[in-house]
């Protein structure tokens, strides 16, 4: 578990050294005016508006955080999350035949994470170009959505999922297709919610050219009056209804869970199995909360420092968090091969080119020798629970 805490460390020990070198530099100057608030600036030509940012925005703009270590992230995740999820997507499209409600919840995870980077060569091309965007305002918009689109629609979706594994244990003989068709109204009733909640992104301009920089960012630099206001409370809004709800939602579902199953530790091999799903909830619910909670918390603490005092040194620890927030998109489906045993199966076999009748077969087979006939209903009874927990 302490892997998920190394990209964290990293962050912070260059974020160190970057503000200790921006501050010694500062020293002299005025502490006032540290912001990413576009000024701006009179445009004779009236061709279009022109902005200004001060020599603290400038020296992140075109520092080495944003230019360097950002993009080196962003084609980490675009090259272990982009044929991971396609893969993922593949075997539970064409591989998995029982679609239970944690199968269908994983599916659009992954199809998440999947539209999320595929997007990534704009960002990258982006950063590494000086967070010169290139690519226009709509695609820009685009960009912007997907990103935020997202980070909220992996945590409705790991929040259902959360709740869906506690229901199971809690409650396991319920009708399979009633279960699966709740869960697909659910995912879409997601989906629309994330639709409509990206709305206001591609209502505002994201696009903004700096003058003294001689670029065009893409959401780093926006006018005053649209960060205090209606950026504010939009993303006040997206913090506590899209993530501290779920946030929440999600730790009682685990720790309810965790509770019940340690209370029903009997024999030797249900406790291994079930001690084996406690690590792997705790494990989740770590990257769960590793990867949302600074970006969430760092973007309220951003906006309430803009509005009060129209400074907001916070953005690019804000923006470096969002950054690593990304690393979820290539760790989920490595989730899904370690809590579903029939997506280890198919994957495995998939790999060896084997077809679905072949797996079927040898998943039948190798049950059949796991279980005795003599105690083939228990088995099966107990089997058909764990998998579907599991």
């Amino acid at each position: 578990m302490c892997m998920l805490f190394y990209p964290y460390l990293l962050l912070f020990s260059f974020s160190f050294i970057f503000f200790h070198d921006v501050g010694e530099n500062n020293r002299s100057r005025k502490q006032g005016g540290r912001s990413f608030i576009g000024q701006k600036v009179p445009n004779t030509n009236n061709s279009e508006e022109l902005y200004k940012v001060d020599e603290f925005a400038a020296e992140v703009l075109t520092g080495k955080l944003t230019t360097v270590f950002l993009p080196i992230v962003y084609i980490f995740v675009f090259i272990i999350g982009l044929p991971s999820n396609a893969m993922a997507l593949w075997v539970f499209f064409f591989r998995t035949k029982k679609k239970h409600p944690a199968v269908i919840y994983m599916v659009n995870l992954a199809l998440a994470d999947l539209l999320f980077v595929v997007w990534f060569p704009l960002k990258i091309s982006y950063h590494l170009n000086g967070n010169n965007w290139l690519f226009g305002e709509g695609l820009c918009k685009v960009l912007v959505g997907f990103f935020y689109g997202n980070m909220y629609c992996s945590i409705l979706f790991m929040t259902c999922l959360s709740v869906q594994r506690y229901w199971v244990v809690v409650n396991p003989i319920v009708h399979s297709k009633k279960k699966s068709e709740i869960a697909l109204g659910i995912s879409i009733a997601i989906w629309i919610l994330i639709l409509l909640g990206t709305i206001p992104l591609y209502l505002v301009n994201q696009t903004t050219y700096i003058s003294n920089l001689n670029i065009t960012t893409c959401h780093d630099v926006l006018p005053e009056n649209v960060l205090a206001h209606d950026m504010f409370n939009y993303f006040l809004s997206l913090a506590i209804g899209l993530f501290l709800i779920p946030a929440i939602i999600t730790a009682v579902a685990y720790i309810l869970m965790i509770k019940t199953l340690s209370a029903s530790i009997v024999d030797v091999s249900t406790g291994k199995k079930r001690k084996r799903a406690i690590k792997l909830i705790v494990v989740v619910l770590s990257m769960y909360l590793i990867c949302f909670t600074p970006s969430n918390v760092l973007i309220i603490v951003h906006y309430l420092l803009l509005k009060a005092y129209s400074q907001s040194h916070l953005y690019v620890w804000y923006v470096t968090a969002l950054c690593l927030s990304t690393l979820n998109s290539c760790i989920d489906p490595f989730i899904y091969y370690y809590i579903s045993k029939d997506f280890r199966d198919n994957l495995k076999y998939a790999l060896l080119c084997r077809s679905v009748r072949t797996t079927r077969r040898m998943q039948v087979s190798l049950s059949s020798s796991r279980y005795p006939k003599k105690s083939n209903s228990y088995s099966s009874n107990s089997s058909r629970t764990t998998k579907s927990t599991y």
